[in-house]
């Protein structure tokens, strides 16, 4: 049996350039490196970490790639004024207004952005399996996948798979290949299935291939994926939805109270 070296196992075995853009994306994650902000220079750069000159440059590229600088290594580089979003589950929740647009888009316009959304796919399919277990589906059963990619001001920002009971959504808009006004909530809420719970379990992946071409990811950073399922009355659950979105691009706010 082999036993674990302690300096081999605690050492990062990426390359000098990823690592340098790892610890400055930290810092404008964090707001050290403010939106606005202009990048330490590359000669301020190559003596923190004792780096070439063309090491730098590359890990400022991987930056750029990622959309959280802007500006042409070796020159000026700073901190995009949008460096990561905060997305606040709470404020979209509840269904919207009947007649109203769904409420991630509205949400989402009120930071001045234009928001829209993309219908992908509609089918009944096997579902994966953690999506059939929260739905409570028999070994081999099938439900309505809404498959959809949402943008904001274009860039792409979240894909959305939403799965239903066939049985709650055969002969219904939901089986449609086309937008439903206020979003799924509002139209299950008509059916009789008003949405009375829901949970997010958040984990964070290395993105799939469809993923990946998508969302536009720049390289291998991982990506945010919440899984949420809504019941309804009798703890029934009517919607299971996969939502994935960059991880270094968005963050989720959730607010509870000490009651």
């Amino acid at each position: 049996m082999t036993v674990p070296n302690d300096e081999t196992d605690t050492f990062d075995s990426r390359s000098l350039h990823e690592r340098i853009a790892a610890d400055l994306r930290d810092e404008i994650m964090n707001g050290d490196l403010a939106p606005g902000a202009k990048v330490p220079s590359t000669a301020q750069l190559t003596a923190r970490f004792s780096a070439s000159n063309a090491t730098v440059q590359k890990a400022l590229r991987l930056l750029k790639d990622e959309r959280l600088v802007i500006g042409r290594p070796g020159a000026s580089v700073s901190v995009r004024e949008r460096r990561q979003r905060t997305m606040r589950p709470a404020s979209y929740m509840a269904p919207a207004t009947a007649g109203d647009r769904y409420r991630w888009l509205t949400e989402a316009e009120t930071h001045g952005s234009h928001a829209r959304s993309k219908l992908l796919r509609v089918a009944e399919v096997a579902p994966p399996a953690d999506v059939s277990a929260l739905l409570k589906l028999p070994e081999g059963g099938t439900a309505l996948l809404r498959h959809q990619l949402l943008l904001i001001d274009d860039d792409p920002v979240e894909l959305v798979s939403s799965y239903y009971p066939i049985e709650i959504a055969r002969g219904t808009a939901i089986t449609k290949r086309q937008k439903i006004k206020g979003g799924t909530p509002v139209l299950l809420a008509e059916l009789g299935y008003p949405p009375r719970l829901s949970v997010d379990r958040v984990s964070a992946r290395v993105p799939t291939q469809e993923q990946f071409t998508a969302l536009r990811l720049p390289g291998d950073l991982p990506v945010l994926r919440t899984l949420r399922v809504v019941y309804s009355d009798h703890e029934r659950p009517i919607e299971v939805t996969a939502m994935v979105k960059a991880g270094h691009l968005y963050e989720v706010q959730y607010e509870f109270t000490g009651e």
